[in-house]
């Protein structure tokens, strides 16, 4: 019978994603924005926004990617299928590429898209597999290993200075409880180095509802390196190490096609014989090239007990705390023929089940980031020490309040979710009732 060893489970677990911390909620102080760099540069732009949506069912296309060509600008849709992209004004003449797996890409002029609300409609691409052009390999698992060998050759291999938007959010079955944002500077080394990336950062904000969170005061750990630890190419010990590849089946699904480039879909699950967790999901690699463009996978919780171990650091004494889905997403992009890390989503639903209570809590905890644009950092810049952020940060105690707005105006970020709104107004209104109190404090 074949097994993984639980150690190996749990460095996963525990150094990849950090994802929660419970507590009995106590007063929570208020302060100004956290940021390490307020230098601002002053820019002209323009907003666009709007929703991505299928052609046919009229459902919106939630992660789609929208990019301007020829730049290293992008954004993402959020759960609702819409976006905010913000286009320097020196940039009027160019064209927004717009792309979702399973669909045709589009190319739109930015002078056709209404600044105000924009519907882009999305064609669903069928693709058969090639029988002359390209020759379909016969075992998926040489298929990814040979990926993963190559990710020297296919991915960045200079040092890059990336700036990015990261999200977070805490959910109450479906009402949002939480939010917390940041634009991070990402210290990104060469694909073909062992050198973690290093991240800094640069403003953060956040809003709470305390008044839904059932007394318990909900911390997701890690903040953006949730996110970052995704990219498998550049982290892959973390799902396909050379030691946990046997321990999967790796089959051929479909092919498709993505920014006009065939793709393959190659699923997989872990070996029925295999007793720890591992995942199964869809890997989408560019047929030509071996190329990993996305990964949408998720954790086989086969022991609700081993994985609230690994993912729930502390709780109350008079509750159990399970984790019922564990979900990850992960998307590349390319330029100039290297493909680099472009987005990722990290998504844990739980329950809470108290003593003495008739119904059990049921809470979702989601944290993405965008990359929405980048340079080379051929000076091999790396921030010191002191001004890394670490993988233990908790981004909603470095970042209270809603302040200096005008700053966000400047950066491309995932349009917020429409009742997201009602959470900050009610905060706002909490803060300045509490400081009107003469203190900052919120019960």
């Amino acid at each position: 019978m074949i097994q993984k060893h639980k150690k190996n489970t749990q460095k996963f677990m525990v150094s990849a994603f950090f994802i929660m911390l419970l507590g009995m909620v106590a007063g929570t102080q208020d302060a100004s924005a956290f940021f390490q760099d307020n230098t601002q540069q002053e820019i002209e732009y323009t907003l666009y926004k709007g929703e991505v949506q299928d052609s046919k069912s009229k459902k919106p296309l939630v992660f789609a990617s929208l990019a301007i060509e020829e730049s290293n600008i992008s954004t993402i849709t959020n759960a609702e299928g819409e976006f905010s992209l913000k286009i320097p004004n020196d940039m009027g003449d160019a064209n927004v590429i717009v792309s979702f797996l399973g669909y045709s890409t589009k190319t739109i002029p930015l002078a056709q898209l209404d600044k105000e609300k924009s519907k882009i409609m999305m064609d669903i691409s069928v693709t058969a597999l090639p029988e002359v052009n390209i020759e379909v390999p016969k075992d998926a698992e040489a298929l990814v290993r040979d990926v993963l060998k190559k990710k020297g050759e296919n991915y960045f291999d200079d040092p890059t200075l990336m700036t990015a938007f990261y999200r977070e959010t805490i959910k109450k079955r479906r009402k949002n409880v939480s939010l917390s944002e940041a634009v991070v500077n990402i210290y990104k080394t060469p694909y073909s180095s062992f050198k973690k990336d290093g991240v800094k950062l640069y403003k953060a904000r956040k809003s709470t509802d305390y008044d839904k969170l059932d007394t318990v005061a909900l911390k997701l750990q890690g903040g953006p390196f949730n996110a970052l630890f995704v990219d498998i190419m550049k982290y892959p010990e973390y799902i396909f190490s050379q030691e946990t590849l046997d321990h999967y089946i790796f089959k051929f699904d479909h092919s498709t096609r993505v920014n006009d480039k065939l793709v393959y879909v190659i699923s997989f699950e872990q070996n029925s014989q295999v007793i720890d967790p591992l995942y199964k999901g869809k890997l989408y690699i560019d047929a030509e090239n071996k190329i990993l463009t996305s990964a949408i996978y998720s954790l086989n919780i086969t022991d609700k007990d081993l994985a609230a171990r690994l993912f729930v650091r502390r709780k109350p004494r008079n509750a159990q705390v399970w984790p019922t889905d564990v979900a990850y997403r992960v998307d590349y992009r390319e330029k100039n023929g290297k493909w680099y890390y472009s987005y990722s989503n990290v998504l844990l639903e739980f329950k809470i089940n108290w003593d003495k209570r008739l119904f059990n809590s049921i809470y979702s905890m989601t944290c993405e980031m965008a990359v929405t644009d980048w340079k080379k950092n051929m000076a091999t810049e790396f921030p010191k020490a002191k001004d890394r952020i670490k993988t233990s940060i908790i981004l909603s105690d470095e970042a209270i309040g809603f302040a200096d707005p005008d700053f966000w105006g400047q950066y491309n970020i995932i349009e917020p979710e429409k009742s997201i709104e009602s959470a900050i107004k009610k905060i706002q209104r909490q803060l300045r009732r509490a400081n009107s109190d003469g203190g900052t404090s919120i019960p």
